[in-house]
């Protein structure tokens, strides 16, 4: 099962990025070609019958699987950057993290109205940042499909504060 698979290579790492915080570090699946894959195919799996017309990933680990299943989708990807990082005309939105603030940019062609957006990222935590993404898209006029986490921390919350947007929330693993 992916959930397990997963479990046994994200590691924790403690008081990163700040004291009190406890990292879930993705990057040694990133090292495990065929568990990449696994990721892609299990969320496409879970997508198989919906309409996503497009995938917008969350700067910066949003884009690892985002870009993978866009193409196993065939649909196009769009980036969600931190300020300053998209270099067209943009939109903007501010959003808390866990441990700060931020603003989220999204190119004002990225998409256009009525396309359905399957939001992206490797973690929900609170929401704080996806919420953001959210609101950029629906400043364009897309609908949002859905969202796809790689991993959950359902001990926060932020799976709560997402389901007035959509009821389609994946996550492959939840703590």
């Amino acid at each position: 099962m992916i959930e397990s698979k997963l479990k046994s290579a994200i590691r924790d790492i403690p008081d990163f990025p700040k004291p009190g915080i406890l990292f879930k570090d993705i990057t040694p699946i990133l090292k495990d070609a065929s568990l990449c894959q696994e990721i892609v195919n299990a969320f496409a799996e879970k997508l198989k019958g919906d309409q996503i017309d497009i995938i917008a990933g969350i700067e910066s680990r949003g884009f690892l699987f985002g870009l993978m299943l866009a193409a196993k989708l065939e649909v196009p990807f769009v980036p969600i950057r931190k300020q300053g990082k998209l270099p067209f005309n943009k939109i903007q939105e501010p959003c808390e993290l866990e441990y700060g603030s931020a603003i989220l940019e999204l190119h004002e062609d990225a998409i256009f109205p009525g396309q359905r957006v399957l939001i992206h990222d490797d973690l929900l935590a609170t929401g704080g940042t996806v919420n953001a993404a959210t609101r950029l898209v629906q400043q364009l006029e897309g609908i949002v499909a859905g969202y796809a986490f790689v991993i959950s921390l359902d001990f926060l919350k932020g799976k709560e504060s997402l389901k007035m947007h959509s009821d389609k929330i994946i996550s492959l693993v939840s703590y």
